[in-house]
C-alpha cells in the first residue's frame, strides 16, 4: 500500500518549525511519493529547493490566479521567462497551480481579466512543454471550463484540484482528459457534492491529494494538514464507493504516475 500526495504547499511558512522532521517521516507513513505545487513566484523557487532536497518529491510550477501581481508586473515576457527556467528542471512534471478564482469581492472584471490572461498564457506554456496542468477553479466554474476549451485544454490534460462543482461538470472534466483532485473535503458534513462528484466518475478518474496545510480531514479539521492524514481520505472514498480501500490506494497511486508521467 503506497500513497502519492499529488498536491501539497510544503513551502509553507507553517512547516518552517518542523519540516524536516515531518517530511522524514513520511515514508512510514507509506506516502511514497509527493508533489509540491507552486502558487505564487517564491513558492515556485522554493519548491525546487524541496524537490532537491528530497528524493520523493516532485514538483509543479505556476502563478495561482490570487497571486498574479508580482508576475504580472514583471512583464509577460520576463513573467514567462521566469517560469519557462523554473520548469526546466527535471523533477518538475507539471504546470499549476493556475486558474481562475473569483472567490474575494475585489475581483472585478479588471482582476478577472488579468486572471484569464496569465491563466491562457500558462496553458499555452504547458502546450510548448508538453507538461499536464494543476487547475485551481474557485466561484469560477463556466469561465475556467470555457477558458480550458478554448485553449484546447484536453489535449495535455491534468488534475482539476480541490473539486467544487457538481458531478455533472466533473463528468465533462473527465471527458475532456482530466482527473479530478480529491482531499479532505470529502470527509466534511457538508462536503456533499465533493461526495457525490466521487461517486459519479470512475475511480480512475480520481487522484488523492491533501493541500496541505489546507483543509485537514476529519478529525483534524481546522488543524495543519500533511500528507500522513491522506488516509482518512482514500478511507471515505472507499466507504462512498462501497470498495475495499486497499484498492483506492493501489488506483489512485496509479493514476498519480498516469498523471505527472511517472513510471512506477
Amino acid at each position: 500500500m503506497y500513497i502519492f500526495d499529488t498536491h501539497a504547499h510544503y513551502d509553507d511558512d507553517w512547516y518552517d518549525e518542523d519540516r524536516d522532521v515531518l517530511l522524514k517521516s513520511m515514508k512510514e507513513k507509506n506516502v511514497k511519493k509527493i508533489c509540491n505545487i507552486g502558487a505564487t513566484l517564491k513558492g515556485c523557487a522554493d519548491t525546487l529547493k524541496l524537490i532537491d532536497e528530497y528524493d520523493f518529491f516532485y514538483g509543479a510550477i505556476g502563478v495561482h490566479p490570487t497571486e498574479i501581481e508580482e508576475i504580472e508586473a514583471m512583464g509577460e515576457e520576463a513573467g514567462l521567462a521566469l517560469l519557462r527556467e523554473y520548469l526546466a528542471h527535471e523533477r518538475v512534471v507539471a504546470v499549476g497551480e493556475i486558474g481562475l478564482d473569483y472567490h474575494l469581492d475585489s475581483c472585478d472584471d479588471e482582476v478577472k481579466g488579468l486572471q484569464k490572461k496569465w491563466f491562457r498564457l500558462q496553458m499555452e506554456l504547458a502546450q510548448e512543454l508538453k507538461l499536464p496542468l494543476v487547475i485551481h477553479s474557485r466561484d469560477a466554474a463556466a469561465d475556467t471550463y470555457d477558458e480550458m476549451k478554448a485553449a484546447d485544454a484536453g489535449q495535455i490534460g491534468g488534475v482539476v484540484h480541490c473539486y467544487s462543482y457538481s458531478p455533472e461538470m466533473a463528468r465533462q472534466y473527465v471527458d475532456m482528459g482530466f482527473m479530478i483532485g480529491v482531499g479532505g473535503v470529502v470527509t466534511f458534513s457538508n462536503g456533499r457534492k465533493l461526495k457525490e462528484t466521487v461517486e459519479a466518475i470512475p475511480l480512475e478518474s480520481i487522484v488523492l491529494e491533501t493541500d496541505a496545510p489546507y483543509l485537514a480531514p476529519v478529525p483534524y479539521r481546522g488543524k495543519r494538514n500533511s500528507s500522513a492524514y491522506i488516509s482518512y481520505v482514500a478511507e471515505a472514498i472507499a466507504d462512498i464507493k462501497k470498495i475495499p480501500v486497499e484498492g483506492v490506494y493501489e488506483t489512485t497511486y496509479e493514476n498519480a504516475h498516469r498523471l505527472y508521467r511517472l513510471t512506477m
